[in-house]
Order: C-alpha cells, then sequence, then structure tokens
C-alpha cells in the first residue's frame, strides 16, 4: 500500500464523524483541519506551534472560549482569526468533530512501503551529457527557488532579471527546498504532503528527475556537504528517511513512532529541523516532540546515529548553524525549542548540549533560516531568531549570552541576512493586520531598526526608523492573477504550470499584504520579501532597502532560497 493511500484511512473515518455531528454546517472539518490548521495543530492533533487540540485537552475548555478563538484568533500567538471563513455554525461544527476525533490510525515509518513510491522522472545522466552547461542562466547559482504555497508549486526563477523560468507541481503546500552544495546542479524539495522531489536546474525547463513520498506529511529537508546523500523529515509518520542524492533511491528509514518525550512518557514524535554541516559527516535530526537531537554519521556503513542529545526543550521547531570564522564554523546546531521559549545549542563537536539561550517567556522563538553574523559595532559574533508571540527579535553572541531585545512591529516567523547588507531583515508577518505588512530592518552594527519596509494596499514605501522619513514610496497596486491551465511536461513525467507573459486587471478590493522571508538573491545585489496575500514577490536593493520591482501572477508564494546565497551557509 502507498504512505499517500493511508490518508483516505483517516478521512474516512473523520467524515462519518463529520457528518454526524456537522449540524447545518457543510464545511468538511477534515479536509479544512488537514489544509488549514495541521500544520500547527500537528497531525494528530497534539499541538506544536499551535495548541494541542486532542479531546482531553479540549474538555478543560469551555465551548465559548473555542468558538471566540476560532472566529477572532489569540492575540499574541500565532493563530488568526479564521471568522472570514467560518461562520458560527462552522466554528461550533469544528469543535464538536475536535472533541470527538479519535486516533484511529497510527503509521510506523517503513522503508519498503517508501521504495515502492520510487519514481523516476527523467534520465540524470542523458540530460547532463546533453546540457553540459545550464541553458537558461550565466550560471545555475543565478536561481532562487520560490514555493508557492496553495498552489503547490516549485518555481525557479533567474535571480539577476526576476523572470520565472518555470513552476512544477511538486505536492501540497511545498515546505522547503535545498541545493546540492557539492554540485549545485541539483536541487530538491519536500512538500508538506511527504513528496520528496529532485530537480536538474541546469537543463532546459528545470525538469524533476525522480521523486519518492517519504511519508504522509513531511517538513524538513538537508543535502550532505559532500553530494551523496539527502535526508527528509516526517510530522507523519514520524521519522526521517535518508535517500541517494543522485537517484533518490531510499537507503534507510529512522523510525520515531515510540521514543520518550520531556514528560517521560513513550510515544510517537515528529521530526522538526534537519541540518547538515561543513563540520562533519554529520545530519542533525530535532525530535519535536521528544525534545532530543539525533545526530547521524553518514559516513559510517547504515548510516547511524552516533549521537543522543536529550533535554533540549518541548516543541523542537526550526533550527540554523553558527557561522564563526575559523575552525568552529558550523558547529553548533542551534535549535529553536517552542515549548520552552529557548534555543539549544547542540555541539556537533561533543555531541552534547552545549548551552541553553532563554529568548523569553512565551516569546515561541522562531528564526527559520536564522541570522548569525559578525557584528563590527558589537566586536564579535552575533546570532538571531524572530519570536512568534509578539515582536522580539531576539540576539545572542557565541558565549550564548542574550545582548539585545529588538521590539519589532509583531511577532514574526523568519531572520535573514547576508554579507552584502547592512541589516538583518526581520518580518512581522504573525502580528495584527496592521502591523504585518512591515519587514523591520535591524542595523547589524548597533543593533537598532533603521529602516522599515511597509506595504500598503495602494503604495509602498521605505521608512526612516528614527526620523519617520519617507525615503522612497512606490506603486503597489494588486493585480488579479491570470488564470492558466496545467501542462505535462516535455522533458520529464511532471505537470508544469505556464508562467503568464502579462498581468491581470488591477483588484478592485485589495487586501493587506503580508509580508514574510526575505532571501538574498542576485548574488546578493538583491532582497526578495514575499507577499502572501497579494500573490508576488517584492525585490529590493540590499544596500539601500529600496523597493526596485515586484514578480507578480504567484499564488501565496512563501519559501525563497537563493543558490549562490545559501553556498556560504552552513546547513543550508
Amino acid at each position: 500500500m502507498k504512505l499517500n493511500r493511508l490518508i483516505g484511512l483517516v478521512a474516512v473515518t473523520s467524515l462519518a464523524a463529520t457528518m454526524a455531528i456537522a449540524g447545518t454546517s457543510k464545511m468538511d472539518f477534515a479536509k479544512v483541519f488537514e489544509k488549514e490548521c495541521q500544520g500547527c495543530h500537528g497531525p494528530i492533533h497534539q499541538g506544536g506551534v499551535g495548541s494541542d487540540l486532542r479531546p482531553a485537552v479540549l474538555k478543560k475548555k469551555s465551548r465559548e472560549f473555542m468558538a471566540e478563538t476560532i472566529l477572532n484568533g489569540r492575540k499574541n500567538t500565532a493563530m488568526p482569526a479564521w471568522k472570514e471563513k467560518f461562520n458560527k455554525d462552522d466554528a461550533s461544527g469544528m469543535i464538536d468533530w475536535l472533541m470527538d476525533w479519535k486516533n484511529t490510525v497510527e503509521l510506523t515509518l517503513d522503508l519498503d512501503k517508501v521504495k515502492q513510491t520510487w519514481a523516476k522522472l527523467a534520465d540524470r545522466e542523458a540530460l547532463a551529457k546533453k546540457y553540459p552547461k545550464p541553458t537558461e542562466v550565466k550560471s545555475v547559482l543565478d536561481i532562487t527557488f520560490a514555493t508557492e504555497r496553495d498552489a503547490s508549486l516549485v518555481d525557479f526563477i533567474d535571480s539577476t532579471t526576476g523572470k520565472v523560468l518555470s513552476r512544477h507541481k511538486a505536492g501540497f503546500a511545498v515546505h522547503v527546498t535545498v541545493t546540492n552544495k557539492a554540485n549545485p546542479r541539483y536541487a530538491y524539495s519536500i512538500s508538506r504532503s511527504g513528496r520528496l522531489t529532485m530537480f536538474d536546474i541546469g537543463a532546459p525547463g528545470q525538469p524533476a528527475l525522480a521523486s519518492v513520498q517519504v511519508g504522509q506529511e513531511s517538513r524538513g529537508l538537508a543535502v550532505s556537504p559532500d553530494g551523496k546523500y539527502v535526508i527528509a523529515g516526517n510530522y507523519n509518520p514520524g521519522g526521517a528517511v535518508l535517500c541517494d542524492a543522485m537517484t533518490l533511491e531510499p537507503l534507510k528509514a529512522y523510525d520515531t513512532s515510540r521514543v520518550i518525550n520531556p514528560d517521560g512518557e513513550i510515544g510517537p514524535s515528529r521530526v522538526a529541523s534537519l541540518a547538515d554541516t561543513p563540520y562533519g559527516p554529520y545530519f542533525a535530526m530535532a525530535l519535536k516532540d521528544a525534545g532530543h537531537v539525533y545526530i547521524i554519521d553518514y559516513s559510517k556503513p547504515n548510516f547511524p546515529i552516533v549521537g543522543d542529545v536529550p533535554n533540549i526543550g518541548k516543541i523542537l521547531h526550526d533550527a540554523f548553524l553558527n557561522e564563526d570564522e575559523g575552525k568552529d564554523f558550523g558547529r553548533y546546531f542551534m535549535i529553536a525549542s517552542q515549548g520552552s521559549d529557548v534555543i539549544g545549542i547542540v555541539d556537533f563537536k561533543e555531541k552534547n548540549l552545549a548551552a541553553l539561550v532563554h529568548t523569553g517567556p512565551r516569546s515561541k522563538p522562531h528564526p527559520g533560516q536564522g541570522s548569525s553574523w559578525y557584528s563590527k559595532g558589537q566586536n564579535k559574533q552575533l546570532h538571531a531568531t524572530n519570536s512568534m508571540n509578539f515582536g522580539d527579535t531576539v540576539i545572542w553572541d557565541s558565549n550564548w549570552k542574550v545582548v539585545k531585545h529588538v521590539k519589532t512591529a509583531g511577532g514574526g516567523l523568519f531572520v535573514g541576512t547576508s554579507p552584502h547588507t547592512p541589516w538583518i531583515w526581520a518580518d512581522c508577518v504573525l502580528g495584527q493586520p496592521k502591523n504585518y505588512n512591515e519587514v523591520d530592518l535591524i542595523n547589524k552594527d548597533t543593533l537598532e531598526i533603521d529602516r522599515i519596509i511597509k506595504v500598503g494596499k495602494h503604495k509602498g514605501q521605505l521608512i526612516d526608523a528614527k526620523t519617520k522619513k519617507v525615503l522612497q514610496e512606490w506603486d503597489a497596486t494588486q493585480h488579479a492573477p491570470v488564470p492558466v491551465f496545467e501542462v505535462d511536461s516535455k522533458m520529464s513525467g511532471e505537470k508544469l504550470l505556464p508562467m503568464p507573459d502579462h498581468l491581470g486587471k488591477a483588484v478592485k478590493k485589495p487586501v493587506q499584504p503580508r509580508l514574510l522571508h526575505a532571501e538574498p538573491a542576485n548574488h546578493g545585489e538583491w532582497t526578495m520579501i514575499s507577499e502572501w496575500t497579494t500573490g508576488r514577490i517584492g525585490i529590493y536593493d540590499s544596500e539601500t532597502g529600496k523597493f526596485i520591482k515586484y514578480i507578480n501572477n504567484l499564488t501565496t508564494p512563501t519559501f525563497t532560497y537563493s543558490v549562490e546565497h545559501r553556498q556560504h551557509v552552513p546547513g543550508a
């Protein structure tokens, strides 16, 4: 049985419960939960970024409180208001469905079943021989990937021009993309629906070469610096799958369906962040619910776990590596514990927990790609994370001491920087609607906000944070997406979505832009910022913060990944 068919077993049980208790609501609660809620609340409702929604926990809360939360959200948390999509009957029906939900199917990661889904989509060696040099860009390092979450797409963009080269169907809610640093011609994506895909970005149209279904719900991805292995992490079934990076052949499964959590209980754990490191032949694998980090040695036979670092905290999430120059470059895996409000510092060398950085009560750290840089003003290496629950960028040094809390306009998901910009770019995507259209530019030397990028419904502005002077204003007119239809790839066995060659009509009722994830691109000269609600990516000058242009006709653009930039970032 293929792994993705197991979804149906859950859906049948959920649908029966839904039909029995939905009342006047016509909402398919199981489907809505899978699409909109599961990412934060977990596939078996155990919580994570969001609260634990299992019946035993919900019975302690009033229906009024739960309905209010669904409809109007919770201030200073990641929970948004759903009143635009839910009416009162829908909210009541969702509460009934959650209260009656039973975990009828627990999956266990099975390597043989994963292997059954492995598919070759194009001939890698034939393409490399036919197209030894990139065909649509001067270098594959010119390419930036982008994910269109709700359209299930991975896009490849020429970051020197902003032209979208191709758009590929790659599984529901594509979450992460990475490249093979040893051979950056090859790229990989993982979708929330568990599809791992490999691409050749040097060939015309950047065709998919292979795919494999590693799980039902997945998140993390990492490639070994020697270019031999790629590892993908699952939320459900809990675990990770290590594959051959040149073929995607599954080689080993790491099952985490029975591990010990911080409370001493035995149960399943999702796998959150995964990272490679230049420090040694290791992958770090964060067990979200167990509070452990495994260290895998991919240079040894059968790819053993050679380190188990416990007691980091509850609800581990994303992570990044330190960029201290010299022998310690990439030595430390800095993992966010959102249930304990700490960053755990895992030492690849000693294979232990070097320190805990306390980010503040109820902060829920979320570094995204994270930021690590040498600050001339502070005369030391610094590292930073965003906070989800409120506007606070937390900065610490390599002695693992917090040196600054920078107040931003709202809770955020990503902080990014590069040697080509004087700032850390911190989004406020989880703030209130009046603020989530901002990105705050924090000076890397003074650790103060210098400039603010603020995009309104009609105009965008670059603002001096101290004087409030508008330094630049631009037209931010929103355009309706131009409809296009899927086509079959002529290069591989996949589906593509053509890029429209013109803008749609101006939107009569524009929405508040929601900005997130600043990514250096065009060899550091540009920074790309996704606009979730408007379907476009803004391009800005990395040195000045000034707006350059938009890439339009996208659907919920989220994650971007510059091949050239990430070549120099350990674990990215």
